[in-house]
């Protein structure tokens, strides 16, 4: 189902390739074990280097390489374009231009290797924390996707971890890294392929299933402190969101419309200041037993656009209006706290199976709200 690429290099001050290679196959469990190969590109020059770390992997997973899980590769040096008088654009130092434009070449070869070992591709970093169970995640996530059209998917905020893609587009993908490899950046170039393939805007997903963990880069052994304020150890926290329509008679700003607060992609729903009795409604298209609510409002660079009053309530019966079905009875499940609410176990301490989840502005505010996340968890099996 899927390869997991990493490259990796000498660095200068701390390794981290061992500790991420554990931690895909630690994080995984061994139904998943069975749909994921791990590639690795040694793509030091050093051939001492290179030397030892396969015998370390070797000790270290040498029953994965025997189940076929991962491999190890090398590209010799001859293969490799003139990394001399490169072109310095952006003004970067001439090191800085040889280690990036090597690096993109480094990536072209894994991404050709790996071309027809599974249906998916995944780049990660070789300094990276995966998340439990991400391969559990990652599949609900593309089986959503699933009739639209994507060229990359994001499971980090990060560079080049987690960015998934078909393995039908890794041929082209590597070609378009060669052809460009003295131009700019990896991450850069990711974004250009991702364009000129049609997909206009980053699809990326929370809450974020990789994390850096290198405290030095890999170029120069510069501090990286690089970390991914979206990631979630546990992946299986993944929540369901049933499908629902959403209402609001909050006055909406711009495109941050009903709809953004809800998905899982990094959005949000932006209102401008609402008014006691104002409310944002989901009324889902089956009733539903939900076991968990978490509602976050606000951001990180907006704090202060958060529900500073505000109810979470869960209704039934629903009725046909003008302004489309609406749950004519609701229970009150509680009152948001510094902008945030979290439930559990709603299904005990609801008899009926939902039908609406509703906020309630309870007092005006002068301030405009954002709703960053609304997320569902639903205990198994719905009703009709």
């Amino acid at each position: 189902y899927l390869t997991i690429g990493l490259s990796s290099v000498k660095r200068k001050r701390g390794n981290y390739l061992l500790e991420t290679i554990k931690s895909i196959f630690d994080q995984s469990s061994y139904e998943e074990l069975k749909e994921i190969v791990v590639v690795v590109h040694l793509a030091d020059f050093d051939l001492a280097w290179c030397e030892s770390l396969v015998q370390e992997i070797s000790r270290k997973f040498g029953h994965h390489i025997i189940a076929g899980r991962l491999l190890v590769i090398h590209a010799p040096e001859e293969y490799y374009p003139s990394l001399d008088g490169l072109k310095r654009n952006y003004n970067d130092p001439e090191d800085r231009v040889r280690f990036r434009s090597k690096q993109n070449v480094d990536y072209a070869f894994l991404l050709n290797f790996c071309t027809n070992l599974s249906d998916f591709y995944m780049m990660l970093e070789d300094d990276v924390r995966c998340s439990r169970n991400f391969l559990t995640a990652l599949k609900k996530v593309v089986a959503s996707r699933e009739g639209s059209y994507w060229v990359m998917l994001e499971f980090s905020k990060l560079g080049y971890i987690g960015k998934l893609y078909h393995s039908r587009d890794l041929p082209r993908l590597a070609h378009f890294l060669l052809m460009f490899y003295q131009e700019m950046p990896c991450d850069w170039l990711l974004i250009h392929f991702r364009g000129l393939l049609a997909q206009k805007d980053a699809i990326r997903f929370k809450p974020s299933l990789f994390q850096h963990m290198g405290y030095y880069s890999s170029y120069k052994g510069a501090e990286n402190k690089l970390k991914d304020d979206d990631f979630e150890e546990d992946s299986l926290d993944i929540p369901d969101n049933p499908p629902a329509s959403l209402y609001t008679n909050i006055n909406v700003f711009e495109s941050y419309d009903a709809a953004k607060a809800y998905s899982s992609v990094d959005e949000y729903f932006w209102g401008k200041a609402p008014s006691t009795g104002d409310f944002y409604v989901i009324v889902f298209n089956k009733s539903t037993k939900i076991s968990k609510i978490k509602i976050i409002t606000g951001t990180d660079d907006r704090q202060n656009d958060i529900l500073h009053h505000g109810a979470l309530e869960v209704g039934e019966k629903l009725v046909g209006t003008k302004k489309g079905r609406q749950c004519s009875s609701y229970i009150t499940l509680g009152e948001f706290k510094n902008g945030n609410i979290e439930v559990h176990d709603v299904d005990h301490k609801i008899a009926f199976d939902i039908e609406c989840v509703r906020i309630v502005v309870t007092a005006s505010q002068k301030e405009w709200l954002i709703i960053r996340s609304i997320s569902l968890w639903t205990t198994q099996g719905t009703s009709q």
